[in-house]
């Protein structure tokens, strides 16, 4: 065991079993779930984190029934042949001595169908279709779904279940004062309410005996409006371990909540302050969640008593050997999740499969396979942003000769510039990854090193991963002193006046606009503040009414097209920017003509109304261009040049497919 994280590696005695340490890898939805050929790679998944030491395993949310689903296709778990078909999963995970529960999850008004059904017929703001309140008997029937599933999950040999009772889900809408106007045994006073739960849990209980693990996800900070008192939860909690509950998960926030809960701008561990307040008052372990990314951060909670086990999620799809890396002491090895949602939330909210924008094999263990390669090669990766660092150490992992060859004097390319900004501080952590990955793989790192064409020819393949630069706008008083690119004003923290004007309102431009307007101050209580959000949880959800905090500086991000501004990219995070500089007092501007620069500011246009905005500095965030090194003579490499990431096309900064490129190039070649 290692002497740095002995509570995080302690085990935990559970009565009638016992889990190899404090580690719970929180249930995430994959994809894979509802895939034809998906257990099998679900099984691949799950069996590469629980050889990583993995204490025990939750799997994505199934439903017991039909109208539970998530969407009309989503899985369910509620018969013979499914508990058959998931005997793949659980003998994967067995075969390495881990634990697996499936986690149950009854979606409730935020299914996406018309047979959604909840405790009351009031619908969600994030959902298509209202739901149709729940009769008596569907209620009964609904617990006695859920019992059943629970049964089947002990044929499949799972070890336990996990009860989805927060985000928002169904349980969660019984629960709060907000989606349940009952009058009837299931509302009314918060009794009536939370009997729901209660008597799923004792079903479940009498349905499985003694001798298996129920988890219960308790929502203990809902973030929204009439939502559960401490009070509430506090009771809650403690009636639940009556009625057999093993042990109690932390739920934070609905999905409709408009506050961050794991974001990358969320800090570490923002949220483990809740579970401490909740754990005194029962007698069984507790899981605490939310931005646990390092075994640092989970030991730090574990060894101060705020919980008995961290959930992470994210952070085995960024690294399945976390446990083990940390076991050994070797965790500037481990590549750790940054919170950034591109490839996981944001695909399975588009429908796709998950993934990892740091690890592109999760959820592709059985199509992306890095062997050791059939003949060795002499290789040469120009670049060493994202694209560069991903393919040279996988190729030298493969057993190839690899020079990555850099301009500047330190790697990192685009993430070096990400990581400055504030609430991305994480995307250091990658750099750091690859940095020892570079040493431990064998890569011949060259930097100050300018790539020619004479350089190259002797190499057996040569990888093109130079990277982007900033694209240059053709405006009058461009190149005026006040007028600065987003690169050299990150890089070299060039100094703004009080009045800033940003051209450009996609990714880049919301950054600039967040690093402009950042308070001074970054404690989590702050942070907390800042979000409305009320750590003696006083108020019902755990909110209190709060005052938008207005920058000192007075910006303008702006863009040429028409519609909803400051957003930046993805699906899940998005919001997040936008509410930050509507609380900043950012002026957002779409539908911009951009006529001239001179001493009187920036002149634009906005439909056919004329402006000046008196901006002290310019700073162009209008997009990028890929750098293409002596790109004309690029014909005579023949076929072994290959163009990944950014030169490959430079587009909206994205950093998935950039690694993603990257890792498949170096499998193939």
């Amino acid at each position: 065991m290692s002497a740095m994280y002995p509570h995080l590696l302690e085990p935990l005695d559970l009565g009638f079993t016992q889990l190899r340490n404090r580690v719970l890898m929180g249930s995430m939805h994959t994809g894979l779930e509802e895939n034809k050929e998906g257990l099998h790679k679900l099984a691949a998944f799950y069996e590469e984190r629980a050889k990583g030491g993995v204490g025990l395993i939750v799997t994505g949310g199934f439903s017991p029934n039909l109208r539970g689903r998530l969407t009309p296709f989503s899985a369910e778990f509620s018969k013979v042949k499914h508990a058959k078909a998931h005997q793949v999963v659980t003998e994967a995970v067995h075969k390495h001595g881990g634990k697996i529960a499936l986690q149950l999850l009854h979606a409730g008004r935020y299914a996406m169908h018309p047979f959604a059904q909840s405790a009351s017929g009031i619908k969600a703001p994030i959902a298509k279709f209202a739901p149709s309140e729940m009769s008596p008997r569907q209620i009964k029937k609904t617990i006695g779904a859920f019992a059943n599933s629970a049964e089947l999950a002990q044929v499949a040999g799972y070890d336990g279940i996990e009860i989805m009772g927060s985000e928002g889900y169904l349980i969660n809408q019984f629960i709060c004062k907000r989606t349940n106007m009952r009058y009837d045994e299931w509302g009314g006073s918060y009794e009536k309410r939370m009997r729901f739960p209660l008597e799923i849990v004792k079903s479940i209980r009498e349905a499985v005996g003694d001798d298996f693990i129920i988890i219960f996800r308790l929502s203990m900070l809902d973030l929204v409006e009439q939502g559960s008192t401490f009070e509430d939860v506090v009771l809650l909690a403690q009636k639940l371990e009556e009625a057999g509950v093993t042990i109690i998960n932390t739920g934070i926030g609905w999905h409709e909540a408009r506050i961050p809960t794991i974001a990358t701008q969320v800090p570490r561990g923002a949220f483990s302050w809740v579970t401490e307040k909740v754990k005194p008052h029962v007698s069984i372990p507790v899981i605490t969640c939310n931005r646990i990314n390092t075994p640092e951060e989970a030991e730090r909670i574990l060894s101060s008593g705020q919980a008995d086990m961290v959930s992470m999620a994210r952070p085995f799809l960024a690294d399945p050997d976390f446990v083990n890396k940390a076991a050994q002491d070797q965790a500037q090895f481990i590549n750790t999740c940054i919170g950034c949602n591109q490839a996981c939330l944001d695909n399975v909210f588009k429908g796709k499969r998950a993934s990892c924008l740091v690890n592109p094999r999760a959820c592709y263990e059985t199509e992306m396979v890095v062997q050791p390669a059939e003949a060795t090669k002499t290789i040469a990766v120009v670049g060493a942003g994202p694209a560069g660092l991903a393919c040279a150490t996988t190729l030298a992992q493969r057993g190839h000769k690899v020079d990555l060859i850099e301009k500047n004097d330190r790697i990192g390319g685009q993430f070096r510039l990400a990581m400055q900004i504030p609430g991305k501080e994480e995307f250091r952590e990658t750099i750091r990854y690859f940095a020892n990955q570079i040493d431990a793989s064998g890569v011949n790192l060259k930097l100050d090193t300018e790539a020619t064409f004479e350089m190259l020819l002797k190499y057996d393949e040569v990888v093109m991963a130079a990277g982007v630069e900033p694209r240059k706008l053709d405006i009058e008083g461009i190149d005026q002193e006040n007028v600065v690119d987003y690169q050299t004003l990150i890089r070299d923290k060039t100094p703004v006046g009080k009045k800033v004007a940003i051209v450009g309102a996609g990714g880049i431009g919301i950054d600039v606009a967040t690093m402009l307007t950042e308070p001074t101050s970054h404690s989590l209580d702050d942070w907390l503040h800042e979000w409305g959000i009320d750590k003696n949880m006083e108020h019902p959800g755990g909110l209190y009414p709060y005052p938008d905090s207005f920058s000192d500086k007075t910006v303008w991000v702006m863009q040429r097209k028409e519609g909803r501004v400051g957003k930046g990219p993805g699906k899940t995070t998005g919001w997040i920017h936008k509410r930050t500089l509507e609380k900043r007092g950012v002026n957002l501007l779409g539908g911009v003509s951009y006529n001239k620069i001179d001493d009187q500011g920036l002149h634009i246009s906005v439909g056919k109304k004329d402006q000046v905005l008196d901006a002290d500095s310019v700073v162009v965030c209008a997009g990028q261009v890929s750098v293409r090194p002596f790109e004309g003579m690029w014909q005579e490499f023949g076929g072994k040049l290959h163009v990944i990431g950014g030169a490959d096309y430079a587009g909206e900064l994205d950093a998935v497919r950039a690694i993603r490129q990257g890792v498949e190039l170096a499998i193939k070649l």
